[in-house]
């Protein structure tokens, strides 16, 4: 029997082959696989020979051929027939495709990528997981050896459905990828998300929700490439909590820490260490904290663990540890420590479930913000630093949200409220008489002038908001009759 290799990843090859010849298979192979297996000194023969008919157009054609798929399709119950045609079958076939993705991400011509999509690859994977009771379709080189394996002890029907179900979904993801390619578009009439499950979750947002991680193939993410380095297995919600704290602590160049409790920041400082970034947002909200995820974009080093080890922690995320942070945090055992790329990086689609379909949209990462002050008086040097600390931050804040910074650290954040009124009463009241002095960051326009004299009754001295708003005049007349500063970005940061 045969056992056809055509692949262009040619990882494990050699042993592969060789675990075939001793278990008795014939070896055909193509192009670069036929060379690779001629000069390891394997017996193998050249595809043009087995068909009896030479590779024409430049290689284009030479799988395509009544032979080849006609020793693929045989069912079982057609061998009369298939050695009446002179043809032994082709019981094995590994193919791995061409690297389209890669080729049109390494920038490729139009021409150049169009060289690189598979046509004779597909269709005998294709062929061979149609009739995989009776061929087995092999187009991962990480199963190989178990492949062999169950070639060695007969392989079972679930096992061939498994291969013949990984087969299907490679070809399905090619075709996607290619479709998307050619589409041109960033929201085509038809969008393709091909999702590969990196790893199952205990469960989902609640233990009675089933639940698993998916990557987006050809797609990266700093929590996907993270280097988990102790701890339990991550859940569903330190996932989403610790990818809202990754974004928000990336956006900052100056060393910073953001702890985040519900997908919402709790308390974000800036420090001159990762030390004292911690501390200073920790004092932001020693309540919240507990039971949250802390992310910072410098390495922790050991005082930092120290401090970190006193407080309940889910998940630590930072670009590194030193090993005396390891050592430190390695008594809590349960505590997921991360190392993740920094910064959080590059635009991506962001998706939305709604039952019976999906809304996307361009993720909400870059801010053309330039901010235009719009009060007779302009904040002064200081205020300006803390409210573009503070646009930051509400930027990563749930609607309606309002942020109270000052000095490099948030005082009080208004999350996901209803009214735009209950969000400023929230995080004023939550900053208290540390309001004094300090500035305000609304995610999108007052429609009315009570926030801004809500913030001035607490002693705001600059606010930053978006403005567009149809009563804009009413709250800038506020904020020049309390003498507060106030600034529009012309941007929104609804996140509902």
């Amino acid at each position: 029997m045969w056992a056809l290799l055509s692949v262009w990843d040619k990882r494990g090859l050699l042993d592969f082959a060789r675990g075939l010849l001793g278990l008795g298979y014939k070896l055909l192979a193509t192009g670069g696989t036929y060379r690779a297996l001629r000069e390891a000194g394997l017996p193998a023969t050249y595809i043009s020979e087995f068909t009896g008919f030479p590779e024409v157009l430049s290689g284009r054609v030479k799988t395509l051929h009544p032979k080849v798929h006609a020793a693929l399709l045989a069912r079982p119950d057609q061998e009369e027939e298939l050695r009446a045609l002179g043809l032994e079958r082709i019981g094995v076939l590994a193919v791995n495709l061409y690297p389209f993705r890669e080729t049109v991400a390494q920038g490729a011509s139009f021409l150049e990528a169009l060289e690189q999509i598979d046509i004779g690859g597909p269709a005998m994977l294709r062929a061979a997981a149609k009739n995989h009771e009776a061929v087995l379709p092999v187009c991962d080189p990480e199963d190989y050896p178990r492949v062999l394996e169950a070639l060695r002890t007969g392989p079972s029907s679930e096992f061939r459905r498994e291969l013949a179900r990984k087969a299907f979904a490679h070809t399905a993801a090619y075709d996607a990828a290619i479709a998307e390619w050619l589409s041109g578009e960033r929201f085509p009439e038809e969008k393709f998300l091909v999702l590969k499950r990196e790893a199952p979750l205990r469960y989902g947002e609640n233990p009675h929700q089933e639940a698993a991680l998916y990557r987006v193939v050809g797609e990266g993410g700093p929590l996907l490439e993270a280097r988990v380095l102790q701890g339990k297995a991550m859940s569903f919600n330190n996932y989403l909590d610790a990818e809202a704290a990754w974004n928000l602590v990336s956006e900052f160049a100056e060393p910073a820490c953001v702890a985040v409790k519900h997908q919402n920041p709790c308390g974000v400082a800036l420090g001159k260490t990762p030390l004292e970034a911690y501390l200073r947002a920790h004092e932001a909200d020693p309540v919240s904290i507990f039971g949250g995820i802390v992310a910072f974009n410098r390495p922790v080093d050991g005082p930092t663990a120290k401090a970190l080890g006193e407080v309940f922690l889910e998940v630590v995320l930072a670009p590194g540890f030193t090993p005396e942070a390891l050592e430190a945090l390695s008594r809590k055992r349960n505590l997921r420590l991360l190392e993740v790329p920094f910064p959080a990086k590059g635009p991506y689609l962001d998706l939305k479930r709604i039952r019976g379909g999906v809304l996307l949209q361009d993720a909400d990462t870059e801010d053309p913000a330039s901010p235009k002050v719009v009060t007779r008086r302009a904040p002064t040097e200081a205020e300006w630093q803390d409210l573009h600390f503070a646009w930051r931050v509400v930027k990563h804040v749930r609607s309606n949200a309002i942020v109270v910074a000052k000095e490099g650290k948030t005082l009080g954040i208004g999350v996901g409220q209803t009214s735009r009124l209950l969000a400023a009463e929230h995080a004023l009241k939550a900053a208290g008489e540390g309001a004094r002095g300090a500035v305000l960051a609304s995610d999108a326009f007052f429609p009315f002038d009570d926030v801004v004299r809500l913030a001035a009754s607490y002693g705001i001295a600059a606010v930053i908001q978006p403005g567009g708003s149809v009563r804009d005049e009413d709250s800038i007349k506020a904020a020049d009759e309390a003498g507060v500063a106030m600034v529009f970005t012309g941007v929104r940061h609804f996140r509902h």
